[in-house]
């Protein structure tokens, strides 16, 4: 009997795979498609079982895709440029190109071991000038539409990265992520943005589209970060500065402006210094300001982040009852967001009601619950709001009888609800008020209605070396200068020197800056800011179509035979930017003739995490089970086989070497039975007699069972675990069985139906044992097995049957049964007829086999 040895099993067929290219893949509109694909890896140290888990999901949707005839593109790439191969390049004394090349090979070693059935044909690297190049075109693209634009901008700047940093690597209130020593300070610079606002309504409408098809918690961080707001903008005149424009706010709530007790601008406010100018309290803001704009505060950690702030000594006017404001600037209100100035309403906002609260500022009360207002409050807001004139206005804008004894705050009420307080709009229901309010303001002339995004233009420019140099040139004649297409692309220099001090490598480095104007001929010098590296990960996965075109980006027929991307895979810390940015670049190559669908993303999966001791496997944590370690004591598959079986693919993982092991014992004994059957089985044809004992009826029941179980859960519900445990128990169901005897050919159909029901989890094992059963052709040429109904059918199986969520019956029923008979059968049972009485079914919920959910109203 052979032992299994998986060193030399997985080694073989990887060999045999290649020679017979059997991952390759090309159009053929004979098929259908079918584009799957994990997120490609950043290559930065070691592979580890962490990154495993991803492809294997990905690898085990692309097999059994092909098994049911699809024409299946599966590839991988690099995520190749960035800052951090640029600090581990300076550390390590080498070039970042050596040492990304250097990972690129290891990465690309590790998962050829795992067997990933990928066409590495079209293996891409976003560091090759043949891929960056098409950045730099579509870079121009934008530019002559005026996508992409330069202005200054206050930037989070890490002193020690010497660059800047997006919002999201701002970590722990200020710090930087790669420096968590280092405070990001906020400074003002010239750079590169791309206008993602120009699709703002649009990302926003077609994220209906995803609805279903990606997870509902990324779809909503999205919604979220786009961010649309629809109110109304409102200039405050500052009194007794003559030189001062009014300030401008934008709030959702103009309803609440009689409530307002401050005005407070963001600490990079234009105004802010020119207030300060002559003020009292210019002296001790000063530094105060300085400090604020040294220290990033990201929008995501407002609510938490302690509120701070100053008195500039200046007020503003209200312009609804003019009473004067004082203006303040706070660390919580952002430039990047509305105005960069905000109405502190303490009594209806929580994080005004927080500020307030610490610097002892009035909340005065304007809007209140309608369920908790007493009688003679009601009868006083009512009066107010039928007579249509304005009762008389105390100096602090109050108007409710209730307002000189109980007009202030004690908890924030957020809420729509009855205006009091507020001069002749005291009575209105919210809704209405807004409304009012803001056709008050237009037609007074200081402010009107507005609709804002939260969503920001997309800053690319990052003052580093190892990146795609932006095709920018400045000219003292003619200004920015575009590079031409035909001077694409614009290389990065590889002598360079590398310091990590002071600004960008790349304007250190004479050879690169100084070049010819292409309009006029006279000198010039060149841009050396390099682009952000989500530029090379927002389309990506379009170059996999075509990756060796030299004319154009891709081919847009091949793009239209795979697009969209069918399954996505990846982890929920791209759930916001990376999509974001690679559905802006979707659109704005629709824009550009190359592309006709709206969105590039048909479905995502967001895979857990694999974590050992808690937390998720980081070579920083020093907790990594490496990948090429576990191939080789336990070979790919026990990995793979381990990682789909630990938890479902949604959930995180926490490595257990006792689990690993189970695995590698099963793998273990199913090659064993295969070897013990193998040789009498070998020439044998397999099939299912006509007739058969009921032993044998048994074995098949339990088959076919199994198998349209596992079917389910691999290829709709992907519940790889649950299927691996389906697969587990029918091997101790059927291996003593087999091992005692059984005709041939059943035992033949028995065996070879497990085999296939871990080709895809198991690929490099299943290859063997199909060769081992006496199959000369490889199970690459071979289809998912149908199960035949009437042998997969449960004899009768127990259905749970509720009503609006709580159980009311259990019904015993054949198994099989679809929606169409289940409902009137759970219609039908008395306990559930009488929690129906009288009522509607709005909506039936039918989980085959276990559960009828009737919600009633």
């Amino acid at each position: 009997m052979a032992d299994y040895n998986p060193q030399e099993i997985e080694a073989k067929w990887q060999k045999r795979w290649a020679e017979a290219r059997v991952f390759e893949t090309e159009v053929d509109p004979a098929k259908p498609k079918y584009y799957a694909l994990e997120m490609l890896p950043y290559p930065s140290g070691t592979m580890h079982m962490g990154h495993m888990r991803n492809y294997t999901i990905g690898d085990v949707v692309a097999r059994v895709k092909r098994m049911r005839g699809f024409n299946v593109l599966h590839p991988m790439g690099w995520d190749a440029f960035g800052l951090p191969a640029e600090n581990a390049a300076i550390q390590n004394n080498t070039h970042p190109l050596t040492w990304t090349r250097n990972n690129i090979n290891e990465f690309q070693r590790v998962l050829r071991r795992f067997g990933f059935s990928y066409d590495w044909r079209r293996e891409i690297s976003t560091c090759d000038p043949r891929y960056y190049r098409w950045n730099q075109w579509f870079f121009l693209r934008m530019f002559e539409r005026g996508l992409a634009y330069r202005k200054k901008s206050r930037v989070n700047w890490c002193p020690k990265c010497c660059t800047v940093l997006a919002n999201e690597q701002v970590v722990n209130g200020g710090y930087c992520w790669r420096h968590e020593d280092t405070l990001v300070e906020s400074r003002e610079i010239e750079q590169w943005f791309l206008k993602t606002t120009h699709y703002a309504d649009q990302l926003l409408e077609d994220l209906k589209e995803l609805e279903g098809a990606w997870p509902d918690r990324v779809i909503t961080m999205q919604r979220n970060w786009i961010g649309k707001s629809i109110g109304a903008r409102v200039r405050f005149a500052v009194a007794d500065v003559a030189a001062a424009e009014p300030i401008e706010i934008f709030t959702t709530r103009i309803d609440t402006i009689y409530g307002a007790s401050a005005i407070i601008l963001a600490p990079a406010h234009p105004l802010v210094q020119k207030l300060l100018a002559g003020s009292p309290q210019q002296k001790e803001a000063e530094p105060k300001l300085a400090q604020m704009r040294q220290t990033s505060v990201k929008t995501e950690d407002l609510a938490t982040a302690e509120k701070s702030g100053f008195f500039t000594g200046r007020y503003a006017i209200n312009p609804f009852n003019n009473e004067k404001l004082p203006i303040w600037v706070g660390n919580f209100v952002l430039m990047e967001y509305g105005t960069g100035a905000i109405m502190a309403v303490p009594a209806h906002d929580e994080r005004d009601f927080e500020f307030a609260t610490k610097y002892g500022l009035p909340k005065p009360v304007v809007v209140v619950d309608p369920k908790g207002l007493t009688p003679e409050t009601r009868s006083a807001n009512s009066a107010f709001g039928s007579a249509g004139a304005p009762p008389s206005v105390s100096e602090g804008g109050s108007s409710s009888p209730q307002a000189a004894t109980s007009n202030q705050a004690e908890q924030p009420f957020t809420e729509y609800g009855k205006l009091v307080n507020s001069g002749p709009y005291s009575g209105l229901p919210s809704d209405e008020a807004i409304l009012a309010m803001s056709a008050h303001a237009q037609a007074k002339g200081f402010g009107e209605r507005e609709t804002i995004f939260r969503l920001r233009d997309w800053g690319i420019s990052r003052q580093r070396y190892w990146g795609t140099p932006i095709p920018i040139v400045y000219c003292p004649n003619d200004g920015i200068v575009p590079v031409p297409d035909k001077d694409l692309p614009v290389i990065l220099p590889e002598n360079v020197p590398l310091t990590g001090e002071g600004g960008s490598p790349l304007a250190a480095t004479p050879e690169f800056v100084n070049t010819i104007c292409p309009k006029c001929g006279g000198p010039a010098r060149r841009e050396t800011d390099t682009m952000d590296t989500f530029v090379d990960s927002s389309w990506y996965f379009y170059r996999y179509c075509d990756p060796q075109n030299d004319k154009a980006p891709f081919d847009p027929a091949k793009v239209a035979y795979w697009f969209p991307i069918d399954q996505y895979i990846g982890g929920i810390t791209h759930a916001i930017l990376h999509l974001l940015y690679s559905r802006f670049w979707c659109k704005v190559m629709r824009d550009l003739g190359l592309v006709t669908h709206k969105e590039p993303i048909a479905h995502l999966f967001t895979q857990g995490m694999v974590q050992k001791g808690g937390v998720a496997m980081s070579k920083s944590k020093g907790n990594v089970v490496g990948a090429m370690e576990m191939a080789a004591k336990y070979g790919a598959d026990t990995g793979r086989l381990y990682t789909l079986f630990a938890a479902p693919p949604e959930k995180d993982l926490e490595w257990s070497e006792e689990s690993i092991e189970g695995a590698w014992r099963f793998i273990n004994r199913v090659f064993r039975l295969v070897d013990r059957l193998a040789e009498s089985l070998r020439d044998v044809k397999s099939g299912i007699p006509t007739s058969t004992s009921d032993s044998e009826k048994a074995l098949l029941r339990k088959t076919h069972q199994t198998l349209r179980r596992v079917t389910l859960d691999v290829e709709t519900r992907w519940h790889f675990n649950s299927a691996i445990a389906l697969i587990m128990d029918f091997y101790n169901e059927i291996h003593a069985p087999l091992e005692k005897g059984v005709r041939p050919e059943i035992a033949k159909h028995i065996l070879e139906t497990l085999v296939l029901m871990l080709a895809p989890m198991t690929p490099h094992l299943a290859e063997e044992l199909w060769e081992m059963l006496g199959h000369k052709e490889g199970l690459w040429t071979v289809a998912w097995p149908d199960f035949d109904p009437e042998l997969a059918r449960d004899e009768e199986v127990e259905i749970v049957v509720q009503v609006n969520g709580r159980v009311r019956a259990r019904l015993k029923v054949a198994a099989g049964l679809g929606e169409a008979d289940l409902v009137p059968k759970a219609l039908a049972e008395p306990a559930v007829a009488q929690h129906i009485d009288g009522k509607r079914v709005v909506k039936q919920i039918v989980v085959p086999d276990k559960l009828v959910n009737l919600v009633v109203a």
